[in-house]
């Protein structure tokens, strides 16, 4: 529905175009899937979820795109339920499936393990959402989050919705609420997917020895990966090196060739 294009935010379905024709192109070009681009006119959930519903015998599986959270999570849910057919929003999961593979990679470069990692999550919209749950499953017990609000922590009354009171419940277990440079302080692993130039040397610099630092937001990161390493981190990499096109085609492939009804 063009509510979060790449970089661009809530900009409308046909600005958002080139990116579905770029989805399909990759789709076509890597694992020889066709994909179709449609665009929905609408910003209502219910209505996007009955459009898909009713175009949906056309298709093996439905990726979703571009549509902003709390709504993705709503109509990835829906769908999931009254379809037999594979539905997955590939700005939440295929990017938390990337930064998983490249996590266990870097925990090996700085020989930590994840049961003994804290980690900061900036950004809680559909990337940040997935990427901290991932990371929860992964064994990172210790995760505080941060979106526009601040701190995500039990008991914040200011832009809360369902998705953010999950949260809530499971990260944060010092309940912390203070500024974004409090959240860096001793952690392990920092996860950027929120806007540009965000975080400072000096928060990099406060973190844990041998820290991993992952600013994904895209075209431009949080921090630089080349201040980020000077000012200690151990691993960087952006969301240029970082994507999720490294993973959704793939997935797209192993579902329709298993006959998956769901992922």
């Amino acid at each position: 529905d063009g509510t979060a294009v790449l970089g661009l935010g809530d900009i409308g379905p046909s600005a958002a175009l080139p990116v579905m024709e770029g989805k399909a192109a990759i789709f076509a070009e890597f694992v020889g899937i066709s994909g179709v681009p449609i665009l929905i006119d609408s910003k209502d959930p219910d209505t996007i979820i009955e459009n898909v519903r009713l175009i949906s015998k056309t298709f093996g599986a439905i990726q979703l795109e571009d549509i902003a959270a709390p709504a993705c999570f709503e109509i990835e849910q829906k769908l999931n339920d009254i379809l037999d057919i594979p539905v997955f929003h590939d700005d939440q999961h295929a990017t938390a499936t990337v930064v998983l593979a490249a996590l266990i990679n870097s925990l090996k470069i700085v020989d930590k393990k994840a049961e003994n990692c804290r980690a900061v999550v900036v950004g809680a919209g559909a990337a940040g959402y997935a990427i901290t749950k991932i990371l929860l499953n992964f064994g990172i017990s210790d995760i505080v989050a941060y979106d526009a609000g601040g701190a995500i922590y039990r008991g914040r009354k200011e832009m809360m919705n369902p998705y953010i009171q999950e949260l809530a419940e499971i990260t944060n277990k010092d309940n912390i609420s203070g500024s974004l440079d409090e959240g860096f302080k001793g952690r392990d692993i920092f996860v950027g997917v929120a806007r540009p130039n965000l975080v400072s040397k000096q928060m990099v610099a406060s973190m844990a020895d041998n820290a991993i630092v992952f600013p994904l937001s895209n075209p431009v990161g949080e921090i630089t990966v080349e201040d980020a390493q000077s000012a200690g981190a151990a691993v960087t990499a952006d969301g240029r090196t970082i994507n999720n096109a490294l993973a959704f085609p793939g997935i797209f492939r192993g579902a329709l060739d298993s006959r998956a009804k769901q992922i």
